[in-house]
């Protein structure tokens, strides 16, 4: 569905000097602005019983980039493997995905909802995955792939670091489709209103009458940054780029790996102040701290010290 323009009406007085309170529209005019009512259905394709949701397709999508970007590196001879190790790594990858990212999930941001329904850990395909739980899977999964190949191990991590961001701006992509982890009010004329986030009258209306009302400009308080897009663009296109470009040429070990985690841990930290935090954690601290913040903190110090340690040791040290 493409952002739809809200209509043009005659500018009250209350509207024009910014003091519109909530829920009074009667001097609304939203003016020319750019909102969106995300009314995206999750399901992407119905086969009688089979459901296909997109946020499992954003997953098969992110795997097929991190394949064909691994195999054009593996072809140009860049890694001492060859394709039938390079199918394993990506094998065990995934698997490391998959389940530490919802494990982590869970544990960190879902353990009520784990305890009452442990069957909800498999339901991967209603949304819940971590960072930074899918980050410790794919390193395990690397460590072991590693071992069995008798491969430095953060000459792997090395090699898998410019294959994931797309795969980040996928899930990202995955999160706004199904209006979750959405963003806080942009106060402003501008922004996407998400379903859920709608307090009553509005919350138990149905789609048409949504529709209506977004039309009529009674949704305007509600509108919301959406943050996941934000996130996309930082993990998906800007780290990508970042990561595609300096691993193109043979670097010094660790230095990669580095770059990811402090990119990553900046722009989670950054892109959590226009976040709604999770409900269940809130703020932890200062009346703004949240959960992503804290864990991204140590991730952009750990990627500090593997990037001086890199360059202290220079290209083709070993250890």
């Amino acid at each position: 569905m493409l952002p739809r323009f809200a209509p043009r009406g005659k500018r009250g007085r209350d509207a024009a000097h910014g003091t519109r309170p909530i829920g009074d529209n009667r001097h609304f005019d939203p003016g020319p602005r750019m909102s969106y009512l995300h009314q995206i259905d999750p399901i992407a394709l119905q086969l009688g019983p089979l459901a296909i949701h997109w946020y499992g397709i954003m997953y098969l999508l992110a795997f097929a980039a991190a394949w064909w970007l691994g195999m054009r590196r593996v072809a140009a001879g860049r890694v001492p493997w060859g394709v039938e190790a390079f199918g394993d790594l990506m094998f065990y990858g995934m698997l490391g995905v998959i389940v530490g990212g919802r494990l982590g999930y869970m544990l960190v941001y879902g353990a009520d909802q784990w305890t009452k329904d442990p069957l909800a850990l498999l339901r991967v395909w209603e949304g819940g995955m971590s960072f930074h739980g899918g980050l410790v899977g794919v390193l395990v999964a690397g460590w072991w792939w590693a071992r069995r190949h008798r491969v430095a191990f953060w000459d792997v991590v090395d090699f898998l670091a410019p294959l994931v961001p797309p795969g980040l701006g996928f899930g990202r992509l995955g999160n706004f489709i199904g209006g979750e982890l959405y963003g806080k009010p942009t106060g402003a004329d501008w922004g996407v209103v998400f379903p859920s986030s709608l307090t009553q009258p509005f919350a138990s209306m149905s789609p048409d009458a949504l529709r209506a009302a977004f039309d009529a400009g009674q949704l305007a308080p509600f509108l919301r940054h959406p943050s996941q897009l934000y996130q996309a663009l930082w993990e998906g296109v800007l780290m990508f780029a970042v990561l595609w470009w300096l691993s193109s040429k043979p670097r010094a070990r660790y230095v990669v790996s580095g770059w990811f985690a402090i990119l990553y841990g900046i722009g989670r930290f950054l892109l959590e102040f226009v976040r709604v935090p999770d409900a269940h954690l809130g703020y932890l601290a200062f009346g703004w701290l949240t959960m992503g913040q804290v864990l991204s903190v140590p991730l952009v110090l750990v990627g500090v010290v593997l990037v001086v340690v890199g360059l202290r040791r220079g290209y083709g040290a070993q250890g």
